[in-house]
């Protein structure tokens, strides 16, 4: 029986993923940012709009979809709330914020932006055969982190001598914002 080569097992793999690592990586960055910045689409117009609004107690999923399509919005409502004087309405692909008060408002549209969407789809994708593949990435990438462990027997650069110390503080970390960020 042949004995297993780690050194091109760790090789193979990295370069069979390198395209789906380098997309989470960046997905997972701009992801970490989504609070402020929506990466994956941009805004391509904004257009003022007044509206005569019921009374906050009257404002429904069911009136803000309707606001919507009397905008001439076909995409899916995602959410309303009202937020400091403000109504503010998700759609898939627009957001409305109008003064509570006024009525006066905008209308802002978005498109999808390229590439960095379809990046971020990766992220949320929730098809059968898309989770498999996942968990084959997720195995996979545990290979690797392995397999770089035992790549260098011995020496000063070798996992006993200095990876674990490396390896120690690279899980403290993240662990130790888990507990103070929580």
């Amino acid at each position: 029986m042949k004995k297993i080569n780690f050194r091109n097992l760790h090789r193979d793999l990295g370069y069979f993923y390198i395209g789906l690592i380098i997309s989470f990586a960046i997905s997972g960055i701009l992801m970490n940012h989504r609070e402020r910045w929506h990466a994956d689409k941009y805004t391509t117009e904004t257009k003022p709009i007044a509206i005569v609004l019921p009374a906050e107690n009257e404002i429904t999923d069911q009136f803000a979809e309707n606001l919507g399509k009397s905008l001439g919005l076909e995409d899916k409502m995602r959410n309303q709330k009202i937020k400091k004087g403000n109504l503010k309405i998700s759609f898939e692909n627009h957001d409305i914020e109008i003064d509570i008060k006024t009525g006066k408002g905008e209308l802002v549209s978005f498109i999808k932006t390229p590439i960095v969407s379809q990046m971020m789809k990766l992220h949320k994708n929730t098809s059968n055969w898309w989770i498999y593949y996942g968990d084959i990435f997720g195995i996979s990438l545990i290979i690797i982190a392995f397999t770089g462990i035992i790549m260098i027997p011995s020496g000063k650069l070798s996992f006993k001598r200095r990876g674990w110390k490396l390896a120690i503080a690279g899980l403290i970390f993240p662990l130790l914002i888990l507990i103070f960020l929580n």
